[in-house]
């Protein structure tokens, strides 16, 4: 749609998909920030005459939204005002440089996006910490576009550090949904399996719509000491990050016959249930109550994680022109759902149980059409009763989950941006009614965990790394006591 402001001037108007309305809402104004180290102290003239020449390239990077914030439009995009490189003095650094970085970072998801002006920013911090000679900090309105999209844009303006002249896209692909041997097998075995499985998956989608409807209605998860209350989202929120090993989650994921997903969620059960053992221990040490085993957690604990699910048809990345076409199996933009995940918050003396519930619970829960339902009843609700009423809907399982968890497959190989190599690349948001949310991103044969935390509610994230970390060991050196590796 075009308007004409005047005779002169002309501006292209594009409605916003149905994610990206609800994530104008004031309920679910979330905010994605990605967090990257350089390996070399960044020239911020380089990062300006990037952009100068390539934003224009992208629609939603140079829009604004309508006055209604129901349409894009066109503008021409100062970079210099989406660029911030603030002079800092040595002073303020002190000793710590993650520290200051942090706490900068921190400052930054209590000033709102411009919304006169396209949603996103860029800052640069040549500030040396622990892994990192530089950190850029990327923030960009959630209805800009979801994790994928925006991996996708990170990947087509960087190469290999290896290999200057080709970007670093990962390739992945959808297992099948019939089991190899089973193909090859007759029709009536074929016949016996396409009932069997069809008859589950309607009764595991029905069953997971129930209590979907139920948490929307009255299904709270317990207050835990992650659980946060209805300011969550107001409040600022902390970043924290945690390198773990690629190669041992492989080494699992191959052993137990899983998926990565399936060991993180492992991992992440594990630890949790070692952190809020531990909170437990200490409010009943204060309380005065003497327990006479190690394990603290409270009984029929309900925790429950939101989980993100891509919708795309295609779920391998693609250069970002394939992305921006029309009729694109893997589009731009916000092609996701969510589905309710059950933890298992409870001390194992087999570290190995909390990878069979897992990969249990994932198989279960790929087994069903909820995610894809959640999305079409969000696009129905926001047709019919409008964006106010769809974001509701979205944002009130949210608020009733303790958490949410995702994993977006990275670069397999070092990458960089004009001369300046990334040493790790750290997603995360802010905005949302949990006090913690969990992202997975490999990156150059690492895996790269990335906390975000409301620090009134969890004053000792750092626990919770570590407790991720002792868990992926624990669990390797089961399989290896076992000879399973």
């Amino acid at each position: 749609m075009k308007v004409r402001i005047s005779e002169e001037e002309v501006v292209e108007e594009q409605p916003l998909s149905p994610m990206a309305r609800v994530f104008q809402s004031p309920e679910v104004d979330y905010c994605a920030v990605t967090i990257m180290g350089f390996k070399t102290k960044f020239c911020p003239e380089i990062l300006l005459d990037a952009l100068k020449h390539n934003v224009s390239k992208h629609p939603r990077f140079s829009t604004k939204l309508s006055g209604d914030g129901a349409k894009w439009i066109d503008v021409q995009v100062n970079v210099e005002d989406h660029v911030t490189v603030p002079n800092i003095d040595p002073e303020e650094i002190g000793e710590d440089g993650q520290s200051f970085v942090d706490d900068y970072i921190s400052r930054l998801t209590t000033i709102p996006l411009d919304r006169s002006r396209p949603l996103w920013d860029m800052h640069i911090l040549n500030v040396k910490t622990s892994d990192a000679e530089a950190v850029g900090v990327i923030r960009s309105h959630h209805s800009l576009g979801d994790g994928m999209s925006l991996i996708s844009l990170m990947l087509a303006c960087t190469n290999k550090t290896s290999d200057p002249d080709n970007t670093a896209i990962p390739s992945l692909k959808r297992r099948q949904a019939v089991p190899h041997g089973l193909i090859k097998q007759g029709w009536f075995l074929r016949s016996i399996f396409t009932f069997s499985s069809t008859t589950r998956l309607i009764w595991n989608t029905i069953v997971d719509m129930l209590l979907l409807l139920a948490t929307v209605l009255f299904l709270v998860d317990t207050k835990t000491p992650l659980k946060g209350g209805a300011d969550v989202g107001r409040n600022p929120t902390r970043f924290y990050r945690r390198t773990i090993s690629l190669d041992d989650i492989k080494l699992i994921k191959n052993s137990m016959n899983m998926t990565i997903n399936d060991v993180l969620l492992g991992v992440t059960q594990a630890a949790l249930s070692r952190y809020l053992n531990r909170r437990y221990g200490k409010k009943n040490e204060e309380e005065g109550v003497l327990t006479l085993n190690q394990n603290h957690l409270p009984s029929k604990l309900r925790f429950r994680a939101g989980c993100t699910v891509n919708l795309r048809s295609d779920i391998g990345f693609k250069p970002l022109a394939d992305m921006m076409a029309k009729d694109s199996k893997c589009r731009w933009g916000n092609y996701f759902s969510f589905i309710i995940l059950p933890f298992s918050i409870a001390l194992q003396t087999d570290p190995l149980v909390y990878l069979k519930i897992s990969k249990s619970t994932m198989a279960r829960k790929k087994h069903s059409y909820h995610a894809a339902l959640v999305y079409f009843i969000i696009k129905i609700i926001l047709r019919v009763f409008g964006a106010k009423a769809a974001a509701a809907i979205f944002n009130r399982p949210v608020m009733n989950l303790t958490t949410c968890v995702s994993n977006v497959i990275g670069p397999m190989e070092e990458i960089s941006f004009r001369g300046h190599p990334i040493a790790y690349i750290a997603p995360s948001n802010y905005g949302q009614s949990q006090a913690l949310l969990v992202h997975y991103m490999s990156y150059a044969g690492k895996m790269i965990l990335s906390l975000a935390v409301d620090p009134t509610v969890i004053p000792d994230p750092h626990q919770i790394c570590d407790d991720m970390e002792e868990s992926l060991k624990e669990m390797k050196a089961a399989l290896a006591e076992r000879g399973l590796l």
